[in-house]
């Protein structure tokens, strides 16, 4: 299963999870690699989205046509509840031992995502260099674009 949200994410083997700017990217029709890596995998392989992934695509939507059309489309994938209090725990470990590397994550979201990801077994496909260091360090796994 896939889960499209903020990052692409294979959970437990089977699903993935994307990031939003892929989602928005697809939907608004921008050629990128992860937006055909995507498109690849929907209909093909089982996805899913994140709550909070959903939010960010959905308040980036201008119009409300457009927004009814896509939550549609989403709300058709199993939803990922990506924080919770376990999460947050793991996710401001995660974010001190990178940290302690001398790492420093801007967003909070980043970090939750990517520690659901890690925690959930999920594959990230994302187009966002902030998610690096949690592969780098702490074993998040991406979803290869260029296959």
């Amino acid at each position: 299963m896939h889960v499209v949200g903020h990052q692409h994410v294979r959970v437990n083997g089977d699903a993935v999870l994307a990031r939003c700017v892929d989602e928005v990217d697809y939907f608004r029709g921008r050629a990128s690699p992860q937006a055909d890596r995507l498109d690849a995998l929907l209909g093909v392989d089982p996805l899913a989205i994140g709550d909070l992934i959903l939010a960010e695509v959905l308040q980036g939507i201008d119009d409300d046509r457009t927004f009814e059309h896509v939550r549609d489309l989403l709300g058709n994938l199993d939803m990922v509840v990506l924080g919770g209090e376990e999460i947050a725990v793991e996710a401001a470990r995660n974010f001190r031992r990178l940290r302690a590397r001398g790492v420093t994550v801007a967003k909070t979201i980043d970090t939750v995502i990517a520690t659901r990801c890690i925690v959930g077994g999920y594959e990230l496909l994302h187009a966002d260099r902030a998610f690096d260091p949690f592969v780098k360090y702490l074993g998040l796994r991406v979803v290869d674009y260029t296959a």
